[in-house]
């Protein structure tokens, strides 16, 4: 694939906290580890500045690695990760997320989520905002939520959530999406 610099011009969007996240993003949800630093590496090359992986996808790692060996200053990558369920709660939670930061080989997230609504996610979503005020994750969320449990997410958490949705042509709900 021949790459052209003058084709890695990106546009963004405005979170709800003014933080700017590319409006395209590479996900590396069923990347295998031992394709996904290719992987990242070829999405970074030809232009993508949005990584998406999870906990869950047991492939932070090779995210880091790629991000590391591409060349591209980190803060021109919008690096975004999932805490998963059997590390909600508030001391599993913060727990989890530093050890994804030092898989990822980074200082700072842009975007955590929990990434399913079960089990403790108030605790869990707690040490997000305490993460987010010691500036190690600059704007928090939840993804995979229904509609009546991001309204209950945003009325009573301090920081709002950014809300993610799953977006699958074939799997479609209207009150979840």
């Amino acid at each position: 694939m021949k790459e052209n610099k003058e084709d890695t011009t990106m546009e963004y969007i405005s979170l709800n906290n003014g933080v700017k996240m590319p409006i395209l993003g590479y996900g590396v949800y069923q990347v295998t580890k031992e394709e996904c630093e290719r992987c990242v590496l070829d999405a970074l090359k030809v232009g993508y500045r949005a990584i998406d992986t999870a906990q869950s996808y047991f492939n932070e790692e090779e995210v880091g690695n790629a991000i590391q060996k591409s060349g591209i200053p980190r803060e021109e990558i919008f690096l975004t990760t999932k805490v998963w369920v059997e590390h909600y709660g508030y001391e599993e939670a913060k727990k989890s997320v530093l050890e994804s930061m030092k898989k990822l080989k980074t200082d700072y997230l842009d975007l955590v989520l929990l990434h399913q609504p079960f089990s403790d996610t108030y605790g869990a979503y707690h040490a997000l905002e305490d993460l987010y005020d010691e500036g190690k994750i600059r704007a928090i969320g939840i993804s995979n939520f229904y509609v009546d449990r991001m309204v209950d997410f945003a009325s009573f958490n301090r920081i709002k959530p950014i809300g993610k949705s799953g977006g699958n042509p074939h799997l479609q709900s209207a009150e979840r999406d």
